[in-house]
């Protein structure tokens, strides 16, 4: 059986991000217990010259429900400007893209099996097919940012285990 577009992207990044949605709950609730301020979070990196928790999260909902938008556009660039995000905002960012992914049906999005894409950077342009774009760039860019991520908010000492990253596997039927 072959991998669909559809199974390689939007299933990847369900799970993923409603991962994310489930260690944002537990973040916070750890930050509630320990009387941490959710701004210390959000500005918080793993390194000076890293980006902070607050774009990391930014990032896992642009590479992935807009990753399909660009594929649908046949173009993706870089995620604009957001305005400042405290916490709470970063938690519906993330649910506003599990519910635009969950919108997605397969038919749709394997409809767009073979199409080109142009990651466009200023005035650079690099083409991609669709399944090469999911695989050797979205893919990669939506994990490093679920990881760094995660990475902070254990940093914190948020209670966060592998299990807590995984998500909803999905199983044999």
């Amino acid at each position: 059986m072959a991998t669909s577009l559809y199974d390689m992207s939007v299933a990847s990044y369900l799970q993923t991000t409603m991962a994310v949605a489930g260690y944002l709950d537990k973040g916070l609730a750890f930050c509630k217990e320990k009387g941490i301020n959710t701004t210390d979070i959000v500005d918080a990196r793993l390194f000076p010259d890293m980006l902070p928790f607050g774009f990391q999260i930014v990032s896992v909902v642009h590479h992935s429900l807009g990753a399909v938008q660009g594929l649908k556009k046949g173009v993706f660039a870089p995620p604009g400007q957001t305005g400042p995000l405290d916490y709470p905002g970063l938690q519906k960012l993330i649910a506003d893209a599990v519910t635009g992914l969950q919108g997605l049906s397969p038919t749709e999005v394997n409809a767009l099996e073979g199409r080109e894409i142009v990651f466009q950077m200023r005035d650079r342009q690099i083409p991609f097919t669709a399944e090469n774009f999911v695989l050797s760039f979205s893919l990669p860019n939506f994990y490093f940012h679920a990881t760094t991520a995660y990475d902070i908010l254990r940093t914190k000492g948020a209670p966060l285990g592998k299990r807590d990253f995984l998500g909803q596997l999905r199983l044999k039927r």
